[in-house]
């Protein structure tokens, strides 16, 4: 029973979307249900996981950069912001915000429509503080 949670998050570290998929599902599937419904904004911060060519391309088609550096067995190099990169600590410490949420944190709910509803809460609190 393991589940994997992405998130999209403001540069503040607040989260804004959220998808859960089931753990040994692809980054790929959670990236294609969140790429339309991004906000605009200018970079996305995102890690090797997300490194795919169709991210990309999708991206850049509604303007955004992409700040996401390449998985090691790409064979041509991508080169990404590395300072711009370094920020990425404030989605870590989001993850983190919601693991303090014990419910969230230990997975007590065995239908993923309730444990996303956990998380959405602790989402919406950690929003507001």
């Amino acid at each position: 029973m393991n589940t994997k949670l992405h998130a999209v998050c403001d540069s503040r570290g607040r989260p804004l979307n959220l998808f859960v998929t089931a753990g040994q599902v692809s980054d790929y599937i959670g990236a294609k249900a969140l790429i339309s419904s991004l906000p605009s904004f200018e970079w996305l911060l995102g890690d090797r996981g997300y490194d795919a060519d169709w991210i990309r391309e999708a991206l850049k088609d509604r303007g955004i950069r992409a700040c996401i550096p390449g998985r090691k067995q790409r064979m041509t190099a991508v080169r990404y912001d590395k300072r711009r990169y370094k920020r990425r600590n404030r989605i870590e410490i989001m993850f983190g915000r919601l693991k303090d949420w014990r419910r969230v944190a230990t997975r007590y709910d065995r239908c993923p429509n309730v444990f996303l509803s956990a998380i959405a809460l602790a989402a919406l609190v950690i929003y507001w503080l």
